[in-house]
């Protein structure tokens, strides 16, 4: 029986990682009901405000696998206390921008120092678990994670109901702060002295390289990532399809934008409370397949032009699946990275943002007023997920139905 000291501990930690972890998600979504306003403000195109999205998840995705080696060799509180700092500056840089060009380098200074949040705050869960109990950690911590997509639309939309998008960013920069205050009061050091990687950059890399060679754990990171990859597409869009085509306000678009924060929760947590039962690899096939049905069909309401309900009903599942891949291909890809969690970790957040970089731009080459591009974009990613998974994990090992949760 776990002890009430350990429960309260474990509590504790989840929510002081979720805090840094939950910074990506905080960052991208918080601002999203404000993407009309800016352009406006800016006088600039959706493109060019979708391509301060796109900033922003390079940003994330090159800060990580920078980030990421630099804690295997530092250790994880310094270097996340150094980016939390830069995120303050970077979160005041976007308020103040006063053109559309200045405010997308901004907006990639601040995804990079996000980054951190994301990276580390994952290799400190695998410094301290494996297996099953990595899984139920990671679990928890999506829990706590992905509220912060129900909250951060909403949060937006209140801001700029009484003020402009700049407040979007002011209050971004007192979170950086607050975030700085926990980093160095209350986390501790999780990686010894003795288990950091000694070296250069160089070989920092050539074990990237090691990874690399790792056909399932490419495998489960290219799933997860191109996953992730279409929901960047979906949470690109569908500022611009909920509020133009169909009419929503900023506040519907926020609930809206919400529910599906509360189907990543569900997707998440039902990895962790059945894993004892039903293997990681087959809730990932599960995921998967559910992804590919569901985008199927908001393609179908989308190229019939269907109500906004029938769009809303199939996107709250396709959201659930990414729930349930994420939580499931993380543990099984960072299972067998004990020595290299910093940078394995790094790789895992790498491709959902590079992906998530070249899907969001897609769902605006027709223009604000077309939702066809999202639609087949998020089909598409869904389709490549599963080959991903079925080339290069499932043709190594097609025991599916004879693996256990813990591998």
């Amino acid at each position: 029986m776990v002890s009430k000291t350990k429960v309260t501990t474990r509590l504790r930690l989840v929510l002081l990682l979720g805090a840094f972890s939950a910074l990506g998600p905080l960052t991208i979504d918080m601002y999203l009901p404000s993407f009309p306003q800016i352009a406006a403000d800016f006088g600039s195109k959706a493109s060019m405000v979708q391509l301060s999205l796109t900033a922003c998840l390079i940003g994330l995705g090159l800060g990580q696998i920078i980030i990421g080696p630099l804690s295997d060799v530092h250790g994880r509180r310094k270097p996340l206390i150094y980016s939390m700092l830069l995120y303050l500056v970077a979160s005041f840089l976007c308020a103040v921008a006063p053109n559309i060009i200045l405010f997308i380098i901004a907006r990639f200074v601040q995804g990079f120092a996000a980054s951190a949040g994301i990276v580390i705050s994952r290799a400190i869960v695998r410094d301290l678990y494996s297996g099953s109990e990595l899984t139920k950690f990671f679990s928890l911590l999506m829990l706590v994670n992905n509220l912060f997509p129900l909250i951060a639309p909403m949060a937006g939309s209140g801001v700029i109901s009484f003020t402009t998008w700049i407040g979007i960013f002011i209050a971004l920069s007192l979170v950086g702060l607050v975030l700085v205050i926990l980093a160095t009061l209350n986390l501790k050091e999780t990686l010894p002295v003795q288990n950091r990687i000694q070296g250069n950059f160089g070989e920092l890399f050539r074990g990237i390289q090691t990874l690399l060679k790792d056909r399932q754990f490419v495998g489960y990171a290219l799933a997860q990532g191109i996953m992730v990859g279409g929901v960047f597409a979906y949470v690109s869009g569908t500022p611009f399809i909920y509020q133009n085509i169909y009419g929503a306000s900023p506040q519907l678009f926020a609930l809206l934008f919400a529910s599906n924060g509360i189907s990543l929760i569900i997707g998440s947590q039902v990895v962790g409370r059945f894993n004892h039962l039903i293997s990681e690899r087959r809730f990932l096939v599960i995921g998967l397949l559910l992804s590919g049905l569901s985008s199927l069909i908001a393609l179908i309401v989308i190229l019939t032009r269907g109500p906004l309900f029938g769009l809303v009903t199939p996107l709250f599942f396709f959201v659930m699946s990414i729930g349930m891949t994420s939580t499931a291909s993380f543990s099984l890809a960072m299972q067998s990275q004990s020595k290299m969690a910093g940078s394995a970790s790094a790789f895992l957040g790498l491709l959902p943002f590079v992906l998530g970089s070249l899907t969001s731009p897609l769902v605006g080459i027709a223009g604000e007023y077309s939702a066809v591009p999202m639609g087949v974009t998020i089909l598409m990613t869904s389709i490549l997920a599963l080959l991903a998974y079925l080339g290069l994990v499932q043709r190594e090992r097609p025991d599916l139905g004879k693996e256990s949760s813990v591998t």
